[in-house]
Formats: C-alpha cells, sequence, structure tokens
C-alpha cells in the first residue's frame, strides 16, 4: 500500500484515435486484473457439474446456497434473483481490496473513492429504478413529500447522501487502513535503524528488524478481516435499500 495517501500513480496513458485521452492508473490495472481473475474463476468452478458432485461442486454449491440465503433472507424470496450481482459486488470488493497485498504496482481497488462511489451511484440508480417502476414517476416524486410536505428537503438530502455515505464509508476504511500500515511500517523502519545503529557490522544494521512479522499481522487486520468486513456491509446496505424499492407484488399492488 505503499502511496496509498497520495491516490493512484498513472502507470500509462495513451490517446484514443486523437479523439480523447487516457490513463491506466494502479485503480485501473487492478480493478481490471480482479474482473478477469473473478470471470476465470467462474467459468471453471461453474463447468462439468455433475449429479453426484465433486468436492469441489459441493463447495461451490454450498457458497453458491449461502449467499442466497443471506439475499432471501434480506431482500425477500421475490428478489433471490438480485443473488448474482450481490454475489459479483462483494468478490469484486474482497479482491479488490486483497490484490494490494500482491505488492508492486497493485494497489487496493476499494482504495479509490471512484470504485466505491461507481458501486453506490449503481446501487442508487437500481433504487430509484424500481422505485419509479412500482410507484410511477409522479408517486416517486410524491415519495419525497412524505409523511408531510416541510419534510422534503430532509428527505432530497437523505436521497443525495445515501450513496455518499455508502462509498465514503468503504473508502474511508480501506484507504484509512492502508495509509495507516504504511505509517507503522515506516515508523517500524526507523526504530530498527536506531536500535541497530550501534552494531558495527553494516550488514547487521541494514536488517530491518522490526519489520519483519509485525507488518504481516497488521495486513490481516487491514487487509483482509477490514476488507471482508466493509465488503459485507456494503453488500447488505445494498440488499436493505434496494430490497426496500423491491417490496412483495402483493405489496407494490396495493401502494397502487
Amino acid at each position: 500500500m505503499e502511496g496509498i495517501g497520495n491516490g493512484p500513480r498513472i502507470l500509462l496513458e495513451f490517446s484514443f484515435f486523437g479523439l480523447f485521452d487516457v490513463s491506466i492508473t494502479q485503480t485501473v490495472l487492478s480493478s481490471f486484473l480482479v474482473m478477469i481473475a473473478l470471470i476465470i474463476a467462474s467459468s471453471v468452478l461453474g463447468k462439468n457439474l455433475q449429479k453426484r458432485p465433486t468436492r469441489r461442486q459441493v463447495l461451490v454449491e454450498k457458497g453458491v446456497t449461502v449467499l442466497r440465503d443471506l439475499v432471501v433472507g434480506t431482500m425477500g424470496e421475490h428478489n433471490a434473483h438480485f443473488t448474482p450481482y450481490i454475489g459479483a459486488l462483494f468478490c469484486s470488493s474482497v479482491f479488490g481490496t486483497l490484490i494490494s497485498m500482491l505488492g508492486g504496482v497493485f494497489r487496493s481497488a476499494t482504495a479509490d473513492l471512484s470504485t466505491t462511489i461507481t458501486w453506490a451511484l449503481v446501487t442508487t440508480g437500481m433504487v430509484w429504478y424500481h422505485n419509479i417502476k412500482n410507484n410511477g414517476f409522479l408517486g416517486w416524486l410524491k415519495g419525497f413529500t412524505e409523511p408531510v410536505v416541510v419534510m422534503t428537503p430532509m428527505n432530497v438530502i437523505s436521497e443525495i447522501a445515501q450513496p455518499i455515505s455508502m462509498s465514503f464509508r468503504h473508502f474511508g476504511n480501506i484507504a484509512g487502513g492502508g495509509v495507516l500500515t504504511s505509517l507503522i511500517y515506516g515508523a517500524l523502519g526507523a526504530l530498527s535503524s536506531f536500535v541497530l545503529r550501534w552494531i558495527p557490522n553494516e550488514i547487521i544494521r541494514q536488517i530491518p528488524l522490526f519489520q519483519v512479522g509485525i507488518p504481516a499481522f497488521l495486513s490481516i487486520y487491514f487487509d483482509l478481516f477490514s476488507g471482508f468486513i466493509q465488503a459485507l456491509v456494503f453488500c447488505m446496505l445494498t440488499m436493505v435499500y434496494v430490497g426496500a424499492a423491491c417490496p412483495p407484488p402483493a405489496e407494490a399492488s396495493a401502494k397502487q
């Protein structure tokens, strides 16, 4: 996560048919690699399915069942078709965070606000689409005046704040964890130099004594644990917001 506080570096720039310039940043590279990896994994794990499942197929089916049960339990049986989207969103978030552990030019895609705010805007777009579909455009606008007209400004602000809060929560936790890890790593390097500076052997003085082991435990928390939790929270919020906009057919008919 080196340099995470300075934003993603531009790795490549080129002109697209002379019409506009394209910049390939660390975030773009990480995002595309995660997408390619997920596509390949889905193709490999989803082929050659058998009636008598293999161990791999049993694990895959168990994972899909757990995910579907989570979606159904949160959004209702009638919204089970959102399971692939929620699964793709969760995996993109988790692996988009974990890719920074490879080091080098790889940087957490979720440590870039442009990634998380895009996901949040997609969620908001889905909410608006289903609200308009179920209530009509005028019904959707009327919803901002409920329960009383004086609440209209607050309802509008709340609608705007929804994608902002979702994106900044996810981005802030991942980016903040990366900055904190980098600061601690640098401090441990300075501590190693201070402790070993009295040793006459030049080679021994270059050993990063305190940078061995400790950063690994920090990475387990900030990358693995925190990344998993933030992905789960983001997906849960998405399911709650979209599920509220997609009530059971009976309720939707009653509102109309």
